[in-house]
């Protein structure tokens, strides 16, 4: 709802309630890969696993506008979960090992279409990652450092504003690795049949739930 104010409790609560949906949803996709559904059936299912999808970037941009920094080392992620992450998120090429492993039927048009836009996602991870590295660079760097060795307390020239400078910049490098990362999802979907892309999106799903559930176990050991 418009004008929530996100803490790491209430997003865990909603990650939470996300992921029981996300295996609803896995159930879903493998039903309709072992069945034989109509191509408009397949589409709507797939809409509704996308909409799923944006409901979480968009509660987590939120939680990002209210504190950045919780989002680069989240707390309702396991410890397993937290060392898999690029810029808050998954790195979008991981998405082209999951076409491969899923889809072995694509024609030579797809294959074509799949090979351009993973050389495309491989330069764009590369720029992103030397913003997040001129960012890194400012944490470093006074007044910032003098700053954060007084605790964030006032006292030091220019720390106020160079913390709000810096928190700004996450804020922007999150915000292009998140569009990044739905944008290279939507193209592969747009890329593959309805059939191709629930064995798509299920193979994500399973991959999602599998880290979880190690990361859970690793956690609870």
């Amino acid at each position: 709802m418009p004008g929530d104010h996100y803490n790491a409790d209430s997003f865990k609560a909603f990650f939470d309630a996300w992921l029981l949906r996300q295996r609803n949803f896995l159930d879903d996709l493998l039903s309709a890969e072992s069945g034989s559904p109509h191509d408009g059936d397949l589409q709507d299912l797939i809409s509704r696993v996308l909409s799923h999808y944006e409901d979480y970037y968009e509660k987590k941009s939120r939680i990002a506008q209210t504190d950045i920094f919780l989002v680069f080392s989240p707390p309702w992620f396991t410890t397993y979960e937290r060392t898999l992450l690029w810029i808050g998120g998954f790195r979008p090429g991981l998405t082209f090992r999951l076409v491969n492993q899923s889809i072995n039927d694509m024609s030579d048009e797809q294959v074509l279409r799949i090979r351009r836009l993973r050389d495309d996602v491989k330069i764009e991870e590369r720029l992103l990652n030397n913003d997040l590295a001129k960012i890194q660079e400012k944490v470093a760097a006074p007044p910032l450092l003098e700053f954060f060795r007084r605790g964030g307390h006032d006292g030091v020239i220019g720390g106020e504003e160079a913390m709000e400078n810096l928190k700004a910049a996450f804020q922007s490098v999150l915000a292009s690795a998140d569009f990044f990362r739905r944008d290279t999802a939507l193209k592969v979907t747009e890329i593959l049949t309805p059939a191709q892309a629930v064995r798509f999106w299920a193979a994500v799903a399973q991959l999602h739930l599998r880290i979880r559930a190690l990361g859970l176990q690793e956690d609870a050991e």
